[in-house]
């Protein structure tokens, strides 16, 4: 896809992206595809899909307790918990404002851990990294953000939410449609977004202004992005995904750069 190498026009060192498409299929890469990057948020992605695994497995439920008073975990992988950003510490009542919370998703992996009996890193690995065979992925410390990865890896994450496998679709579709729905709350380098419209883990592209992915975005666009420079998004409108890997932090420049980008990548798939 020509469009992919935007990316080399990016102020960054070093970027790779990819897309696939919904059957699984590979529409394009660019960049060194086997090159790890730390994925900062869009770790967030895996440990709701662990989650949604205990889930199924029945280790968990969506609305026993967990975290502070008041929360389940229903509220901890919807950021409405009322837990700070990166503090343990109670800012609101839970289901009232939309609270991004790398503490929510730390407090989330603890609460997995005693469920399962097992260090949350390794049932990440036995229940999604294994299975999908990523390999290169590991997860080095707090489940909110500290992840590495590669795109080539990326790219069998993006096959799966799109056609799932290890979990049953429908728990897919409920983890990627809205919780807690006209919940207002700070989407992190974007501002205010009232409704700030999140699923289980993932986050909701739905009618936000200003946003990390295109304007031809579709309001059913899911997934999340980094604070390492980095994202990954689902659009079912357009029928595919897209990984992109850099090692910039994020800041104005991919406010500039991402969302032409997605557009041109959406552009090309309509070709």
């Amino acid at each position: 896809m020509d469009s992919l190498r935007m990316i080399e026009t990016w102020p960054v060192p070093t970027a790779a992206a990819a897309v696939v498409r919904a059957d699984g299929t590979v529409a394009g890469t660019h960049g060194p595809a086997a090159q790890r990057f730390a994925l900062a948020s869009v770790t967030k992605l895996l440990t709701a899909y662990a989650a949604l695994m205990a889930l199924e497995e029945g280790a968990v439920e969506l609305d026993e307790p967990a975290g502070p008073e008041g929360s389940t975990v229903r509220h901890l992988l919807a950021h409405t918990s009322g837990l700070a950003f990166d503090e343990h510490r109670s800012m609101a009542e839970p289901g009232t404002r939309r609270i991004y919370s790398n503490a929510g998703f730390e407090v989330l992996a603890d609460h997995l851990a005693k469920a399962t009996e097992m260090p949350f890193p390794q049932y990440l690995r036995e229940g999604v990294l294994d299975p999908l065979g990523m390999a290169a992925t590991e997860l080095e410390g707090s489940a909110a953000k500290d992840a590495v990865s590669t795109a080539a890896d990326l790219i069998r994450f993006a096959a799966e939410l799109q056609s799932p496998a290890l979990l049953d679709p429908s728990t897919v579709r409920e983890a990627t449609s809205v919780v807690f729905p006209g919940v207002s709350g700070v989407l992190p380098g974007y501002g205010h977004q009232k409704p700030n419209d999140w699923g289980l883990g993932f986050e909701i592209r739905g009618g936000k202004s200003p946003h990390w992915t295109g304007e031809t975005s579709s309001s059913g666009t899911f997934g999340h992005f980094g604070q390492s420079g980095t994202f990954l998004w689902v659009d079912p409108q357009a029928g595919a995904a897209c990984v992109a890997l850099t090692d910039r932090a994020f800041g104005p420049w991919a406010v500039e750069a991402w969302t032409p980008f997605t557009d041109a990548v959406l552009a090309e798939l309509r070709q």
